[in-house]
């Protein structure tokens, strides 16, 4: 069978796109299960969670992810701590982040302007679609 073709009961089928590798970042163990069941679901692979900065780093920089998922508030660390941080690895080849949070983006518009991340998505709106759509905004301004 040739590479990029599955066979289905109908017959040869185009496979799917390579899915989007996501790393989560939370401190909430409730979230992270359901933000990943959600993004498995929607075909994205979520290769890794983690509950604090120092574990995020470690997991990004092991796992190489295409987009890390970050809390604004992870316990008593900071969000945008750890997209400076993941910024200042290397910035080229860390993957993009994505701010998430509870917290309504008007509040929050100034910090997330001033981060590195590429933009920030409500923990309500979080789909796979809206990673890839939040990406392709990225591809677009390169």
């Amino acid at each position: 069978m040739p590479a990029g073709r599955l066979h289905g009961h109908n017959g040869a089928v185009e496979s799917p796109a390579e899915p989007i590798r996501v790393v989560i970042v939370d401190d909430n163990p409730e979230f992270l299960d359901s933000a990943r069941r959600l993004l498995e679901h929607q075909g994205a692979r979520v290769v890794g969670v983690a509950s604090t900065n120092a574990d995020a780093l470690r997991s990004v920089q092991e796992l190489c992810p295409d987009v890390t998922l970050v809390d604004v508030n992870i316990g008593e660390e900071s969000g945008f701590d750890l997209a400076e941080a993941l910024h200042e690895i290397d910035g080229a080849a860390t993957a993009p982040v994505i701010l998430i949070s509870t917290h309504a983006e008007p509040d929050l518009t100034d910090m997330i302007e001033t981060s590195p991340a590429i933009g920030f998505l409500a923990k309500s709106a979080l789909t796979a679609s809206a990673i890839t759509a939040a990406l392709g905004r990225l591809g677009e301004s390169k």
